[in-house]
């Protein structure tokens, strides 16, 4: 399989054109449009949709915090081992094929861009004629090199920049004829520290544009927080109630609140019925 990226869309134009279609409201499109689309948006679009075999698609987004209280806590062991299980789950999924992945951090680090999370086994294929997929080894699993966590928290600008990547991968889809659904998890163990372009409303604004038949947006807020703290952070973030997950800070519960968010990932890319009765019902469905 190749990884031709989508470097040739046209993102501001995608963003244009979902205004004008009534899907992006002019307070959204404002925030998108202050973001530096070559360098932050493109780089995390990955495979182009002509490299994607499936009638159907579903986008499984992760942002992780890549803060320093996250080592500070203790937590970043479980954080990968958490984040390792989601992909896991997905690539053990009979709809592996159709389910792009892609996983960044908060301070801006793409770990992987979107990527199938499994290939047709051509050498099966040449030898045998036997159709099998196998895990992409593209598809990178967070471990001690590629995750440190000791940056800050501009949690309003990278969840803009995040969904500024959700919106046109699934627009690139659409177009094509594809039908594509989205999820999206946010990750934090504290609130905005560093943001400097989006507030908390802009971020509710467009969260509150995309989130319905063919998108869910969610938030884990974990460690050192409490849970309503978390709560009130992503409620003002407009993410529902029925989607955010305060596991406490100990590593059992980080690691089951993971679980958690891939069992409803998986049951999402099911098809259009599993997709909104998931997304009507939140994580109480997983």
């Amino acid at each position: 399989m190749k990884s031709t990226s989508t470097s040739a869309i046209n993102v501001n134009q995608l963003f244009q054109q979902a205004h004008n279609e009534g899907t992006l409201s002019a307070q959204s499109l404002q925030t998108l449009e202050q973001i530096d689309i070559g360098v932050q948006i493109q780089a995390g679009l990955g495979v182009s949709v002509e490299n994607v075999h499936a009638s159907e698609v579903i986008l499984v987004t992760m942002m992780v915090d890549d803060s320093g209280s996250i080592r500070f806590s203790g937590n970043a062991q479980t954080v990968r081992e958490g984040h390792n299980t989601v992909l896991d789950a997905l690539a053990a999924s009979k709809q592996s094929g159709g389910i792009l992945s892609h996983t960044c951090y908060l301070n801006g680090t793409i770990l992987f861009p979107y990527l199938p999370m499994s290939i047709l086994d051509d050498l099966m294929k040449k030898r045998t004629g036997v159709v099998r997929y196998v895990p992409n080894p593209l598809v990178v699993r967070m471990d001690t090199k590629n995750y440190d966590p000791n940056e800050g928290t501009p949690l309003y600008d990278q969840t803009v920049v995040l969904l500024g990547r959700v919106l046109p991968k699934y627009q690139e889809f659409a177009e094509a004829g594809v039908m594509a659904r989205t999820i999206t998890l946010i990750i934090t163990d504290g609130a905005d520290e560093h943001s400097t372009t989006a507030s908390a409303a802009s971020v509710k604004s467009l969260v509150q544009d995309l989130i319905g038949e063919n998108h869910i947006v969610a938030g884990m807020g974990i460690a050192g927080g409490g849970q309503e703290p978390f709560r009130n952070i992503f409620r003002q973030m407009g993410i529902p109630d029925q989607w955010i997950l305060t596991p406490g800070s100990n590593s059992s519960e980080i690691r089951k609140a993971f679980q958690v968010f891939s069992q409803s990932a998986v049951r999402a890319s099911q098809g259009a019925a599993q997709f909104n009765q998931t997304g009507a019902g939140g994580f109480l469905t997983a």
